[in-house]
C-alpha cells in the first residue's frame, strides 16, 4: 500500500510499574518519530464511526461487484493501478453476496512530517513488560507518506468465512480506499486455532517440517492483513523459529534438492486448501516452462524426491503441487495425491 486492576501485593505493584514504564517508553518512541496509533475505543467517536461506516459501505460495493464505484472512491495511486483490487473483488463477490459483515476492530494510524517514512511502525493499544498484550497490535508499513489512515477489519459470515480489511486514507473530509485485503478465515475447513493445535501435536512427534508448515498456516489465518501482528501471531512466530528446518525454503532463502540427476532450487513452500484437502505447494526456479511435457516430468520427479526425502509430509498433506516458475513469473504446476506417490 502507498499508501491496571488494582495491585494487591508489593510484587504485583513492581510488575505493573515496569509494564507501565515499558508502555510509556514504547508510546513516546512512536510519537517521537511522528507515528501514532489509536484503537477503536481510544479515538473520537465521530472518527471511529466514519471509518466503520465507510468500510461497511465499501463492503457492500464489493459484495455487489461495483468495481467502478470502488475505484472512484480510491486514492489516486490506487485508482491508477486497480487491477489487483478488481481481481480480488471478482474472486470474492460470490462469497460476499448476501453475507453479513461485522466490525472486528478499527485503528487510526497517523504519520506527521513532510516526508514518507521508509518503515512506519505503529504501536496500537496497551503494551506490557514483555511486549504485546491481548489488546494490542503492531502495524509495519513501508514507504508510507504523511497522513491519516484507517484500518478497519470486518468478519464476513458467509459460505466460506472470511475477513475483509480496508485500509483507508483521509483525503479532505472523505475516507478513500487505499487497500483491500480479503482473506479466508478457514483453510480446508479449519480455522487458525486448528492449525496451531495440529502444529504442536506433530512437533511433539518430531515432525518439525510439518509443524513449521502448520504454524505458518495458523499465523497466516490469524493475521487479517500481512503487515499486522498481535500477541497471538507473535507467539506463533516464536514457536515457528524453534522448529524452522534448514532444508526447506523460508524467509526468502532457497534450498537445493536433487531429483533424477538434476538439482532444483526450491524457492517457496507453503500449505494450500483445495476443498477439504490440505495440499503442499513447492515452487522452484526454472529457466523455461514452455515445454509442458518436460516440465511435467520434472515436476513429478521433484514431488517424488521431496516426499521420498521427507516422508513425514505423507502425514501432513493430501497432495503435493510442484510449480516451476520462470524468471518472468510464468509457471507450470503439477499435483500428485500423496497416496499415489510411490
Amino acid at each position: 500500500m502507498h499508501p491496571i486492576e488494582i495491585a494487591r501485593t508489593a510484587d504485583s505493584c513492581k510488575w505493573k510499574g515496569r509494564a507501565l514504564l515499558a508502555t510509556i517508553v514504547l508510546v513516546l518512541a512512536a510519537r517521537a518519530s511522528g507515528q501514532t496509533c489509536l484503537s477503536g475505543d481510544d479515538m473520537e467517536p465521530a472518527t471511529r464511526n466514519a471509518l466503520q461506516a465507510t468500510a461497511l459501505r465499501y463492503f457492500d460495493m464489493a459484495a455487489k461487484g461495483e468495481v467502478a464505484e470502488l475505484r472512484r472512491n480510491a486514492i489516486a495511486d490506487v485508482a491508477s493501478d486497480f487491477g489487483g483490487i478488481e481481481a480480488a473483488v471478482r474472486d470474492n463477490q460470490l462469497n460476499f453476496t448476501g453475507a453479513q459483515a461485522t466490525i472486528r476492530a478499527t485503528f487510526l494510524l497517523q504519520v506527521e512530517g513532510k516526508e514518507a517514512l521508509a518503515r512506519a511502525e505503529f504501536l496500537c493499544g496497551v503494551f506490557g513488560k514483555q511486549g504485546q498484550t491481548s489488546n494490542s497490535a503492531v502495524f509495519v508499513i513501508p514507504n508510507l507518506p504523511p497522513g491519516d489512515y484507517g484500518v478497519t477489519i470486518l468478519d464476513v459470515a458467509s459460505k466460506t468465512p472470511s475477513t475483509l480489511s480496508f485500509v483507508l486514507q483521509k483525503v479532505g473530509s472523505d475516507w478513500k480506499l487505499a487497500g483491500f485485503y480479503a482473506r479466508p478465515a478457514q483453510v480446508a475447513g479449519h480455522p487458525g486455532q486448528w492449525f496451531l493445535d495440529r502444529a504442536r501435536e506433530v512437533k511433539a512427534k518430531g515432525q518439525n517440517r510439518n509443524a513449521w508448515l502448520y504454524f505458518m498456516q495458523a499465523r497466516d489465518l490469524l493475521a487479517p492483513v500481512p503487515f499486522m501482528s498481535t500477541m497471538a501471531t507473535d507467539k506463533i512466530y516464536d514457536e515457528m523459529q524453534a522448529v524452522q528446518p534448514a532444508d526447506l525454503p523460508a524467509a526468502g532463502n532457497t534450498v537445493e534438492l536433487v531429483a533424477g540427476g538434476k538439482t532444483y532450487k526450491l524457492t517457496q513452500m507453503f500449505p494450500v486448501g483445495l476443498g477439504t484437502d490440505l495440499d503442499l505447494v513447492v515452487k522452484y526456479a526454472s529457466a523455461n516452462v514452455s515445454n509442458s511435457n518436460l516440465t511435467y516430468q520434472e515436476n513429478v520427479a521433484l514431488i517424488k524426491a521431496l516426499v521420498g526425502k521427507y516422508p513425514e509430509l505423507r502425514d501432513g498433506f493430501a497432495g503435493v503441487i510442484a510449480r516451476a516458475v520462470e524468471p518472468s513469473g510464468k509457471d507450470y504446476g503439477t499435483m500428485l495425491p500423496v497416496k499415489d506417490i510411490k
